[in-house]
């Protein structure tokens, strides 16, 4: 028989881990990766496809997560961005030079 499993649990936030992002427990999936794939017009069923070893309960809860904490994690997401976007033109100019 299938045990119930506590939606609570499926999100964490481990320093050192994923930078103490949100993730999805088990993985070092981010909520801001799933995010990201939602919003570029991935389905949680083809996220599914990809990622074979997450569930729809793990994608779903992140989404969740993400709507919960929305102006949250808005911040901390462009942030993140920035410094993505920060790291990569250090590195090509490093490598122009």
């Amino acid at each position: 028989m299938p045990t119930l499993t506590d939606i609570g649990t499926l999100i964490v936030c481990t320093t050192g881990t994923c930078g103490g992002r949100p993730r999805i427990a088990g993985t070092r999936i981010t909520v801001q990766y799933i995010i990201n794939e939602i919003r570029a017009g991935v389905t949680p069923e083809e996220i599914l496809e990809n990622k074979p070893h997450l569930n729809l309960g793990a994608i779903y809860a992140a989404i969740a997560y993400y709507y919960a904490n929305k102006e949250l994690l808005d911040v901390e997401f462009a942030a993140y961005d920035q410094e993505c976007d920060r790291l990569e033109a250090d590195y090509l100019a490093g490598r122009r030079s």
